[in-house]
């Protein structure tokens, strides 16, 4: 992706991967963290963009591994697009070719929703199976079934998703569609094909995340008609063709929850913005419950207050608008400092608690039985080295890291910056003692600092 801006770059690269983030425990966070746009609604209109036939201006877009990627599958498409800041700007007039590339598919899961706006304006596609986290199995059976009833002919040979509209007009025909679970990533791509198929489609049981209503918002601003997003029936009007428009993402929810919790687990006092509240309602609810005070300041703002001491609680993981399973690993390392014992049980993912053996590394005391940690509470938490798994659990080491005593090493940087737009720096800017260098100078550093005492200063 072409880039005019003077922001550095996204670590979707191998050296992500030759990188630890070391953090010095122990430090108060006070000031400001500006929230940026959301990732899973970022990747989804990228792909969206695909329906418009002419010039997408995107706002709000985060510096992530994840949306880089998601430009590399576009450009091989055939679109255009240029970077500046937080503003992508994307091309559409012209898809060179159907064919997504399979090195790049693999490696991004969301990008296997551009099936549905390939579908829809082209009447055929080939999309390799997606990959993503190991978090569990995320078949595309729901993506393919919906995409059938709406008339397209659909084969998975080899690794490859191929499928067609029949016809002389290759145009996709309207349905009432019922998803056997509500899944995000099949209630996106066939709003998508919707959007310009023949006559009208209804999906019943669809997901109702804030990411879905945001996708319908664009695709409405390019002259969509869907009615019902963030509800769990989504009735969509095909039209002949869609414009050009001009969109601001939604803040990231997810990130913002992150932040709550670091707050609160380092018994700090700073503001967030900008945020949705509504969006982070279950989060919010729950720290609360715990004793952590969390005030709206305007519509768009939230202050963290520090915690007198926080109380263990339970959490069972929902689709929308229940407690969301991406901050199921964050939570569960302030619970580690709870008092008292917490039952964490993951519904939505059967792979999601491999940050638990890590985290019981810091010191946590953590059983995992099946899909279900329970957490007894420590008095305090110790760095070592650890290792992110997926996502989420990386950011989860980062927030046990800032709360533990002495240094803390985290690798596997590659899964943290898909989804966080340059969380380090923000941290460092709100206080944190938190550095990213490379693993062997780590190593080489080792001679020189002592383990325990963060550096005389940590510039951004």
């Amino acid at each position: 992706m072409n880039s005019s801006s003077s922001l550095p770059d996204a670590k979707s690269s191998p050296e992500a991967d030759s990188s630890v983030l070391q953090i010095w425990g122990g430090h108060p966070l006070q000031g400001h963290v500006r929230i940026s746009g959301a990732k899973n609604s970022a990747l989804v209109i990228m792909a969206g963009a695909l329906l418009c036939s002419g010039d997408c201006r995107i706002r709000n877009v985060p510096l992530l591994a994840d949306v880089e990627r998601m430009g590399q599958v576009l450009s091989a498409l055939g679109l255009r697009l240029t970077r500046e800041d937080d503003i992508l700007d994307v091309d559409a007039r012209e898809i060179s070719t159907s064919k997504a590339p399979y090195e790049l598919v693999t490696q991004l899961r969301a990008s296997f929703f551009a099936i549905g706006p390939l579908l829809a304006r082209l009447g055929v596609a080939q999309m390799p199976l997606p990959g993503g986290c190991a978090i569990g199995a995320r078949p595309v059976d729901l993506h393919v079934r919906g995409l059938q009833a709406m008339g397209a002919e659909v084969q998975i040979e080899h690794g490859i998703c191929n499928a067609f509209v029949p016809g002389s007009n290759g145009r996709l025909k309207g349905a009432r569609i019922y998803l056997d679970t509500p899944s995000v990533g099949a209630t996106e791509t066939l709003m998508m094909a919707a959007t310009l198929a023949d006559g009208e489609t209804i999906l019943e049981n669809a997901a109702r995340e804030p990411e879905v209503a945001d996708l319908a918002n664009f695709c409405n601003s390019m002259g969509a008609k869907i009615q019902g997003a963030g509800t769990s029936t989504i009735t969509i009007n095909g039209v002949e063709k869609l414009h050009s428009t001009d969109y601001s993402i939604i803040p990231d929810r997810i990130e913002t929850g992150t932040f709550l919790l670091a707050g609160a687990i380092t018994r700090s006092e700073f503001t967030l913005s900008p945020v949705v509240p509504d969006h982070l309602i279950p989060v919010i609810a729950k720290l609360q419950k715990i004793g952590v005070p969390i005030i709206e300041e305007g519509s768009d703002c939230l202050r963290i207050l520090p915690a007198e001491k926080l109380r263990a609680t339970d959490i069972d993981t929902l689709p929308h608008p229940g407690f969301p399973t991406d901050m199921q690993a964050p939570f569960m390392a302030l619970l580690t400092l709870a008092e008292g014992d917490s039952i964490i049980n993951e519904s939505v993912f059967e792979n999601r608690l491999r940050h638990a053996s890590e985290l019981n590394r810091l010191g946590a005391d953590i059983r995992v039985k099946g899909n279900t940690a329970f957490v007894r509470g420590v008095p305090m938490l110790s760095g070592a080295p650890v290792i992110g798994t997926d996502l989420r659990a990386s950011a989860a080491l980062v927030i046990a890291g800032l709360a533990a005593e002495g240094k803390t090493t985290i690798q596997g940087l590659k899964h943290l910056d898909r989804g966080y737009d340059r969380l380090d720096m923000k941290l460092q800017q709100l206080g944190a003692k938190i550095i990213r260098v490379n693993s062997e100078a780590s190593a080489d550093a080792e001679l020189h600092t002592n383990n325990s005492n963060p550096p005389a200063s940590v510039s951004i």
